[in-house]
């Protein structure tokens, strides 16, 4: 049977789409098990491989145009991905003709919707990221605290301060300077509460953010599923929030988020019962359009594929170029 594919990238977090309604019946789950490790392995993947496949999948309940699986590289599932929404919002809008539409995950119907591109060759998607808690069951975490916000986890450093958060994927978060970015902190904390440890027994993500200016940020994460990753659209969230919250206190401004991978945009949301939502603002691009047999894909044969390269990679750098 011949399938088709997209190769994707919200903010350098790139994905393989996968549309299962378009099958004659649904993938087998060691199909998709061989899939992910044919597919994004990154020394022997597809096209370099990817941070994961974005499943786009009949919704099961509610009003959503569809719903969307992540599937980690690792073979591990996310409750969400706001980078990997951005590009499944554009692939349902081409497909469907609808601007704005609701997605469903894991655990929430997500409105998306088409909104200014950053450029006339550079298409943007608007996406809620949602729900918001600071409580450690849904971490989870094993904590006398009920809540963690800008406080010393003595196990993990004797320095730096951290949060932590549910979006509704996991976040630890610390904001450091300039040099903390890179010093190799980040690694060493994300391997620790990544791998067996008292405190995040199914793991964490986490970031470390530097201000840079008012509402301008700069993330980098460390991806439970994934590792290092150019960038986590729940994370630059997760990250957008905290800043509101202990720096500026101010909601409703919009945020520029930079990352390795480039920029998004962030508004953070304060709800009329004292909650949050965050709204992300990004790229949706598109670099390959693949076709091929399933059987091949899962068997991790691409001798046969007809793979397009398009030229949105090229103006999405080029775009890059002009806001530095």
């Amino acid at each position: 049977m011949e399938i088709e594919l997209q190769k994707v990238h919200g903010s350098e977090n790139d994905f393989f789409i996968l549309d299962e309604t378009l099958l004659a019946e649904p993938l087998t789950q060691a199909a998709i098990e061989l899939l992910r490790k044919n597919l994004c392995n990154r020394q022997s993947g597809l096209l370099g491989g990817a941070d994961g496949i974005l499943l786009v999948e009949q919704a099961s309940k509610g009003t959503s145009l569809a719903k969307m699986r992540v599937i980690n590289s690792d073979g591990t599932e996310a409750s969400m991905c706001g980078n990997g929404l951005r590009t499944v919002a554009r692939y349902l809008f081409e497909k469907y003709n609808e601007a704005f539409f609701s997605v469903e995950t894991m655990f929430a119907d997500l409105k998306v919707g088409k909104t200014t591109d950053f450029s006339d060759k550079v298409s943007a998607y608007q996406v809620e990221i949602s729900p918001v808690s600071f409580d450690k069951e849904t971490v989870p975490m094993n904590s006398v605290q009920q809540t963690i916000i800008n406080e010393r986890i003595p196990a993990l450093s004797d320095t730096l301060e951290f949060s932590v958060v549910s979006v509704p994927n996991p976040h630890l978060i610390a904001f450091v300077d300039h040099d903390g970015l890179m010093d190799g902190e980040l690694e060493r904390i994300a391997t620790y509460v990544n791998g067996e440890n008292p405190i995040f027994p199914d793991g964490i993500n986490v970031s470390f953010v530097e201000i840079l200016n008012r509402n301008e940020l700069f993330v980098r994460t460390f991806e439970r599923g994934v590792g290092l990753t150019s960038a986590c659209g729940t994370a630059m969230c997760a990250s957008s929030l905290l800043y509101t919250l202990l720096h500026t206190k101010q909601f409703y401004e919009k945020i520029t988020v930079r990352n390795v991978g480039g920029f998004v945009q962030t508004v953070v949301h304060e709800t009329n019962d004292g909650g949050y939502w965050m709204e992300l603002i990004g790229n949706a691009t598109v670099t390959h359009l693949i076709k091929g047999s399933l059987d091949s894909l899962v068997n991790g044969d691409f001798s046969e594929l007809s793979i397009h390269e398009t030229e949105e990679q090229r103006e999405y750098k080029e775009f890059l170029k002009q806001q530095l």
